[in-house]
């Protein structure tokens, strides 16, 4: 059974005859008529019964003209549906990423995608670290990943999305003794709270931490709890410059050098991606930063 069949035979109950169906539809008669026989052929009952000049429906024909316009109603939302999803009107996105990036740049890049695409529910899942985002993508958890870039994990692919200028944040009675900006050797003599995992995606990190990562006296994986305990007093850290000017009030953010930089990379699995997917990564790459 064809769907333009199913079509012919309600175009013939609507318009009562085949000849007034056939020229609704712009197609011969015959064909009409030879489409309708093979429709009922292949239901193996009869649809329609001649009163007069116009058609009936017998009792099976009656039973399937409500079956099919269901059908075809349930097709033209479905095709909707598909439409909108494709056009990104609607559907569903999920990333992984973990606490370094959880603000830069995590929150810039979903506000810009939903800006441009308000249709699109996004859901931003917290895993932990960088093994996390690739569990989260190996299992379908999520399409995309935010995080460190990476290297031989087939079926994972990894795109450069931008570098982030990292700074050094301190108490401003630490701040007082030290030069701005700071040397990276005297940043090896500075008490750090630190993520250690994360610091170790920064280029150069062993530049930063001193023999056996000594002047980390806290590692802390919350920057929540890692910024209260610097606003307090109890150390330094290492994050991003977008995350100092707007997150840590009270403190002072030094420059390093040379300057410090971490990449940030989008991670997925190979295509096919998702509509959503899709538009997402095209739009995040487009507008990347180079390191």
């Amino acid at each position: 059974m064809e769907l333009h069949s199913i079509s012919y035979f309600i175009a013939v109950v609507d318009h009562g005859s085949v000849t007034a169906a056939a020229n609704a539809l712009f197609i011969a008669q015959p064909s009409l008529s030879q489409a309708i026989r093979t429709l009922e052929k292949s239901l193996g009952a009869p649809l329609f019964e001649r009163a007069g000049r116009r058609l009936e429906l017998t009792a099976a024909g009656r039973e399937f003209d409500a079956t099919a316009r269901r059908l075809l109603a349930d097709l033209d939302s479905a095709r909707a549906r598909v439409e909108s999803v494709r056009e990104l009107r609607t559907g569903r996105l999920e990333i992984a990423t973990y606490s370094t990036f959880s603000i830069d740049p995590t929150v810039e890049l979903v506000r810009l995608f939903k800006a441009r695409f308000p249709g699109v529910l996004m859901h931003v899942i917290d895993v932990n670290g960088p093994d996390g985002v690739l569990e989260a993508l190996r299992t379908g958890v999520a399409e995309v990943g935010i995080t460190r870039p990476i290297v031989d994990h087939p079926p994972l692919q990894s795109f450069s999305l931008r570098c982030q200028e990292l700074v050094l944040a301190l108490p401003p009675g630490l701040a007082a003794a030290l030069p701005d900006p700071v040397p990276r050797a005297d940043v090896q003599d500075v008490p750090l709270i630190i993520d250690v995992d994360a610091v170790m995606g920064i280029h150069d990190s062993p530049n930063l931490l001193a023999e056996n990562a000594s002047n980390v006296i806290i590692d802390c994986v919350q920057p929540t709890l890692t910024w209260d305990l610097v606003r307090h007093g109890a150390g330094a850290t290492i994050l991003s410059r977008a995350v100092a000017d707007g997150q840590l009030a009270g403190v002072v953010a030094r420059a390093m050098d040379p300057p410090a930089y971490r990449e940030v990379a989008l991670v997925t699995r190979k295509a096919p991606w998702s509509p959503a997917a899709a538009a997402f990564i095209h739009f995040i790459t487009t507008a990347k930063d180079d390191c």
